[in-house]
């Protein structure tokens, strides 16, 4: 009666023991609860949720674009496979904490006797059948597996936030190639303005010369200026094509589909609402998928210490044996005469003795993992504080810009046309009027730079702020990025 209580207690401790190693604690983090810098909190009044953030741009060729990328994008589906991965980790590490059981079975035949049938007679055909379960349990007596168990526990919620961060960063990607693209239509519609009006001074300054009232040297400056404007208009529609194949990259849309999908919001600006910024910088912090990854590597390195440890201690196992054994011989007095079943069990036990240093080796490597990881967290934390900052900067300084940029742009424009009537009046200098375009082109690209570094300072600050990052794993994703798990 002593082996069987002896087990049973054995069994109870291993159950209800603590897990051996450390027990992770969120490191001090460098920052406070505030920016340092005075900067206007990011929100015009209309205060939207992160959820539908793109919802909020009104503009349905970038939300179609963006649940495309989302759905076909090889990084997105490499996020997912990794999470898959992980799962099966753990399910794994699950099982080791449970009983393994092992069916066998055997079929012999043999000639000249049996060993352990007495019954043989030399020389006679023997046949042989056996089967049997066996069962191992290995007593997690001081806690590694659980703790090994913990460590892929939290890898799967660090490869769970990183296909949140692939998608967060998908959305981004695809949103600025998207501006981009907007913008440079913009420019290329003002250059087409461009080139139509110095072909229309180029050509009356044509008329002009041929009648002797203009120098051909003005001529010559005309069509040298009507080339000059072309070939930016070239450059320009360069750039608006390389853009559009960018987007072909990402959504993994055919061009020619991406291009109708496009056409309808051609040469426009998203105007994006704004959103409330509802913490700074904490509750921003624990939305950001990257820093729900760096944290959940630091508990998995943490855990792995104990996993280490617990290699050092002795190891208790339980096995056990049920089967059968018949000899069946040709002869009718061998056949059947001999069969037999059998059981066994018991505890066995394991203990480390001496291995010149390697158990302590592991156990300290594993320690220096866990730091290296805590001072990447750290300093992924620091990094995350500096991108809201600096997003929340570039925000505020072209929002500042805004209205001079485009004063200056309506000034040059008032000043061009003037000139461009005096000149076909007549009475115009054609020099001054193409100095005025050239001033017009300048301020017109300023204008719409600004307009740009408005929107992708937007962009930044989503990123910033975690995207409306959701808890929601790719085997539940929503039917929309526009929905509650918008990322």
């Amino acid at each position: 009666m002593m082996r069987p209580t002896l087990t049973l207690t054995l069994l109870t401790l291993a159950l209800a023991g603590c897990a051996i190693g450390p027990d992770y604690q969120r490191p001090a983090l460098p920052t406070d609860t505030r920016f340092h810098a005075p900067l206007p909190q990011a929100h015009d009044g209309q205060v939207a949720s992160l959820s539908n953030w793109w919802a909020a741009w009104n503009d349905a060729a970038l939300t179609t674009l963006i649940d495309q990328a989302q759905a076909h994008n090889p990084s997105v589906a490499q996020a997912a496979a990794r999470i898959r991965e992980a799962r099966a980790t753990v399910n794994g590490q699950t099982a080791v904490l449970f009983p393994a059981f092992t069916a066998r079975g055997a079929d012999t035949r043999s000639k000249g006797g049996m060993q352990g049938n007495p019954f043989a007679a030399p020389g006679e055909l023997q046949h042989q059948r056996s089967g049997s379960i066996d069962a191992i349990w290995e007593f997690d007596v001081v806690g590694g597996a659980r703790r090994a168990r913990e460590a892929s526990t939290s890898r799967l919620s660090a490869r769970t936030a990183d296909w949140h961060d692939a998608r967060v960063s998908m959305a981004a990607e695809v949103a600025m190639q998207y501006v981009n693209l907007r913008t440079c239509e913009v420019l290329l519609t003002g250059y087409d303005v461009d080139v139509a009006s110095r072909a229309k001074t180029a050509d009356l300054t044509q008329k002009k010369a041929r009648a002797g009232l203009e120098a051909p040297a003005n001529a010559a400056l005309a069509e040298a200026s009507v080339a000059e404007a072309r070939a930016r208009r070239v450059a320009q529609a360069t750039e608006c094509d390389l853009t559009v194949k960018a987007l072909v990259a990402l959504t993994g849309l055919p061009e020619d589909a991406l291009r109708t999908t496009l056409r309808p919001g051609t040469a426009r600006l998203p105007g994006p609402r704004s959103f409330a910024v509802a913490a700074v910088p904490a509750g921003l912090l624990e939305q950001r998928p990257d820093l729900v990854s760096a944290e959940a590597e630091t508990i998995a390195a943490g855990a792995e210490i104990g996993v280490a440890l617990a290699d050092r201690f002795p190891r208790l196992t339980l096995t056990g044996t049920i089967g059968t054994t018949e000899f069946l011989g040709a002869s009718a007095a061998s056949a059947g005469a001999f069969a037999g079943r059998s059981w066994s069990y018991g505890p066995a036990l394991s203990l480390p003795l001496f291995d010149f240093g390697r158990r302590a080796a592991q156990v300290d490597v594993q320690r220096a993992r866990f730091e290296g990881a805590v001072a990447a967290y750290r300093g992924k934390v620091a990094a995350a504080v500096r991108e809201v900052e600096e997003a929340l900067a570039r925000l505020h300084g072209a929002q500042a810009r805004t209205a001079d940029a485009d004063k200056a742009l309506s000034g040059y424009r008032s000043f061009l046309n003037a000139n461009e009537a005096r000149v076909h009046a007549g009475a115009g200098n054609l020099p001054e009027l193409e100095e005025a375009r050239r001033s017009v082109v300048a301020a017109q690209g300023v204008a719409v730079g600004v307009a740009r570094e408005r929107l992708a300072a937007w962009i930044a600050l989503y990123k910033a702020v975690g995207g409306g990052f959701t808890t929601t794993s790719p085997d539940t994703p929503s039917p929309s990025l526009r929905t509650a798990d918008a990322s």
